[in-house]
């Protein structure tokens, strides 16, 4: 029970994120929490996803435990695996493991990036069973109310070999998340980054015209964490155009022409 006690002390959130609703995304992820639904976050990298599970873990005074999701993930990462200290072998908690023995939020991030046989270490816990089976310790853990299981991907970057399976999604309510409008993200960029109101127009004006560049073969337009980093540069005493450079378009692409077409762009706005 101490070590249950320390591990939600670890995961807790202690002070309020900095969060602005851009629709009824709290309501929605507020009910699905009350009746045990796991949750789905959609949307392009940057716009909020993550911030918004600290928010709501710091709204529902719940733990938060963060998987980073990869190609070599496997399940004995979520779940666990016996390791050897001193001259004893000792079973270790995964992190899935310790959200439920606590009664975490479990958020997987970026979710299609782990191997798809991993994902189906989750399905009971993602439907009405909400148990967790550790088979190395022949054990069934049922997780309690206060468990949530929520996962986000980037549909951006869908393909046939990186989705997720109907037999997953179908287990999962579904919030979509895209860009704020210019107004709310013009005060997300000056509130986060310290920059003025001005500024932080003329880098939502620039994050615009790059998702315009999508047509043209950007993978994916400014992400509204870049143009806080730009914001912040700019606030230490970097040139403007050239923290645009470092935090913005070198983080887009190297491809010379997208690169000479968003110089001209930095050009025109500052």
């Amino acid at each position: 029970m101490d070590t249950c006690m320390e591990t939600a002390k670890a995961f807790t959130v202690r002070e309020e994120p900095y969060y602005l609703p851009s629709g009824t995304e709290v309501e929605t992820f507020e009910a699905a929490y009350k009746n045990c639904i796991p949750i789905l976050l959609k949307g392009p990298t940057g716009c909020g996803k993550t911030r918004f599970m600290e928010y709501m873990a710091w709204r529902l005074h719940r733990p938060l435990i963060t998987v980073a999701c990869h190609d070599d993930l496997t399940s004995s990462d979520l779940v666990g695996r016996f390791l050897i200290k001193g001259n004893e072998t000792v079973w270790v908690d995964g992190p899935l493991t310790s959200a439920v023995r606590i009664g975490a939020i479990c958020y997987l991030d970026e979710i299609v990036e782990a191997r798809k046989d991993t994902t189906v270490v989750i399905h009971p816990l993602a439907d009405d069973r909400r148990i967790l089976p550790i088979e190395k310790l022949g054990e069934v853990l049922v997780a309690p109310r206060e468990f949530s299981l929520v996962m986000s991907y980037n549909p951006g970057y869908q393909s046939v070999t990186k989705d997720l399976k109907p037999s997953t999604r179908q287990r999962f309510v579904s919030i979509a998340f895209d860009y704020p409008e210019p107004e709310k993200e013009r005060e997300i960029v000056a509130r986060e980054s310290g920059a003025g109101e001005a500024l932080a127009g003329r880098l939502v004006k620039l994050a615009h015209m790059t998702r315009n560049l999508k047509e043209r073969g950007l993978e994916e337009g400014a992400s509204t964490r870049l143009l806080i980093h730009a914001g912040k540069l700019i606030r230490s005493g970097i040139e403007p155009r050239q923290a645009c450079r470092v935090a913005i378009v070198q983080s887009l692409t190297d491809d010379p022409e997208l690169i000479s077409a968003m110089e001209q762009m930095l050009s025109s706005l500052f």
